[in-house]
């Protein structure tokens, strides 16, 4: 079997994505048209790993407000004009297929931001994965009120992350 690789999400992946999701986040769900929507808003960011013909993983990331998250499942309607960051709202790697596989799509994400003219990464980090997004550069930001109030659906762990690309 090839080695497994992100490529772009297609919409016919969602059922696998939702599948990933659920096995995944089971205390954070998310219905299959607000992750499809994410896909419609912004294909760019949104990327499968595919291992052979199965996907073993999916990252969705878009443009956003720094300081600010989007609610769990719910719509977006359309992205912020006057973006200042480029939100990682999901990396979920199957635990068979963890191990560099998320530093790659970051790496990919971070190209992508580059492009767009995107100076910051954002993310909420959940289930204790502080760490992981700690090695990848992201740091930890105290939230305003209205931030932290947000972060409380996410679960007790959550965290905002920043990671600056710099030049």
């Amino acid at each position: 079997m090839s080695k497994p690789h992100w490529r772009r999400a297609h919409a016919e992946d969602i059922e696998a994505i939702s599948a990933i999701a659920a096995q995944i986040h089971p205390d954070l769900p998310e219905r299959p048209e607000v992750l499809s929507e994410k896909m419609r808003l912004y294909p760019d960011g949104c990327r499968v790993l595919a291992a052979g013909d199965e996907i073993a993983g999916y990252g969705l990331a878009h443009p956003w407000m720094q300081q600010r998250i989007p609610p769990l499942d719910r719509f977006l309607d359309r992205l912020p004009d006057a973006a200042d960051c480029l939100y990682v709202h999901d990396v979920a790697v199957l635990p068979d297929f963890r191990g560099g596989t998320t530093r790659a799509y970051v790496a990919e994400i971070e190209e992508l931001a580059r492009s767009s003219g995107i100076a910051t990464l954002a993310l909420v980090s959940v289930y204790g994965t502080r760490p992981l997004w700690e090695r990848l550069g992201f740091q930890g930001i105290a939230p305003d009120a209205a931030l932290r109030d947000k972060l409380l659906s996410y679960g007790a762990s959550a965290t905002y992350m920043l990671r600056e690309l710099g030049k």
